[in-house]
């Protein structure tokens, strides 16, 4: 249930890969699902107690309420009933896992690492080297798994080896705001692991007295250069004494992200290996993601909804700017949850910094009641553009705003959010 969510699907993708038959069901038919239904897995959209017969086992996202007629069904017919999180323990149980978790750059880190290793991977995103958020590699136990601290689902990720790219708070309604219980499970994530690689720099993963492979990025990373080849963003960095890296994206973050895959990988592989796999990664769909570009314009989908994310998503585009020869960025951004909103408000403000204009779209709300906040007023130092919505055509981005359409087809312009901006940019909604 919740199949067309991009963990549900990953983990229907890889249960049916090991040769169970999956069904599944949805709100809605989306390009996830169309993939999916590609594969054979019959799915019922809307949700419809009729999907629910002979199964043996119903495993529901968060985002279902117990309310569900599926739910209900199941419960009558006497199937076992599990949520995601209790799901992932049937799925990694008997795995090798190097398990990637952190508030940013944990898709990413994921996809480099299971590049590096060619294994097996579960990831909350789509691999643009895989064509998809998981693979199988039959003849492998180990398994690359980007963790999920949004719900606490990274406890039961079976982690052999762990790795934290930050600590940042972030998701803290689950925490019921309570810093502590949040650290505490970062604490508990990190005891379960045999091998662990953090990021040494960040303010929290620093003060614990724990056994791991410490980066410190300010130290450990040098010479960072940034080029564009054939077209792709590409960071050329040093990583100790292990020489020189090339990998696939712009920006220190990917540079930091690729140094902690570095890192856990050499426990498998000999570095000459892990230089030339970590070649192999191409990105992330909906992560600096280039969907148009021509001698004018640069249209790119990013997924960055936390400030800190967006900030370096812009350090990156002001150098794709740079090097493609685009005079000015355009920034629209889609919030993505009132209470991300409100907790990170500060920070928003600062984020987007350096940009030439901002336009914000309406709150992607996600089941929360709507707050009051004046963006024209909160954001006044931007001179900002409230947009009903966006939408690509041809090779312009096309601003709607109180039935007024003004058309964007110069230099770089970068969508932000997790909501459904990654569909109008595309030209899908």
């Amino acid at each position: 249930m919740g199949i067309g969510g991009i963990g549900l699907s990953a983990i229907a993708r890889f249960l049916k890969a090991k040769g169970n038959e999956i069904t599944g069901s949805d709100v809605k038919r989306t390009k996830i699902v169309e993939d999916l239904e590609a594969l054979g897995i019959k799915i019922t959209v809307p949700h419809s107690r009729h999907s629910v017969d002979e199964q043996d086992l119903l495993i529901y996202s968060a985002a279902v309420k117990s309310t569900n007629p599926e739910l209900k069904q199941a419960r009558h017919k006497g199937i076992e009933v599990v949520t995601r999180l209790e799901a992932l323990k049937l799925v990694l149980q008997d795995k090798r896992v190097y398990s990637v978790c952190g508030a940013h750059g944990k898709s990413t880190t994921t996809a480099m690492l299971a590049e590096i290793l060619e294994s097996s991977t579960l990831i909350g995103a789509e691999s643009k080297a895989i064509g998809a958020n998981c693979r199988v590699v039959a003849d492998k136990k180990l398994m690359v798994f980007e963790a999920d601290e949004s719900d606490g689902s990274f406890l039961n990720s079976n982690p052999y080896c762990a790795i934290v790219t930050n600590a940042e708070p972030e998701h803290m309604e689950y925490y019921d705001y309570d810093t502590e219980w949040f650290y505490e499970c970062y604490k508990e994530f990190l005891s379960k692991a045999a091998r662990r690689v953090i990021n040494a720099e960040d303010e929290f993963l620093s003060s614990l007295d724990i056994d791991a492979e410490k980066l410190y990025p300010s130290k450990d990373i040098k010479n960072i250069r940034y080029e564009l080849v054939d077209g792709e963003p590409t960071t050329i960095f040093e990583l100790r004494d292990f020489g020189e890296f090339s990998v696939w994206g712009f920006g220190e973050h990917i540079a930091l992200d690729a140094s902690l895959a570095i890192l856990a990988a050499l426990n498998e592989l000999g570095i000459e290996d892990v230089r030339e796999n970590l070649k192999k990664f191409k990105g992330i769909k909906k992560r600096f993601d280039v969907l148009y570009k021509d001698d004018k314009i640069a249209i790119i989908d990013d997924y960055a909804h936390h400030p800190t994310e967006i900030e370096a998503t812009i350090k990156s585009a002001k150098l794709y700017a740079k090097l493609g020869g685009y005079e000015k960025i355009t920034a629209v951004w889609q919030p993505h949850k009132w209470s991300r909103t409100m907790d990170n408000l500060e920070h928003f403000v600062r984020c987007f910094e350096g940009v030439d204009t901002l336009i914000i779209l309406p709150v992607w709300a996600v089941n929360e009641e709507p707050r009051e906040l004046d963006f024209e007023k909160v954001f006044a130092r931007y001179s900002p553009i409230l947009a009903e919505r966006v939408k690509k055509e041809n090779n312009e981005v096309i601003i709607i705003s109180n039935n007024s359409h003004k058309p964007i087809n110069k230099g770089v312009l970068i969508g932000f959010g997790a909501g459904d901006i990654t569909y109008q940019l595309r030209g899908q909604k």
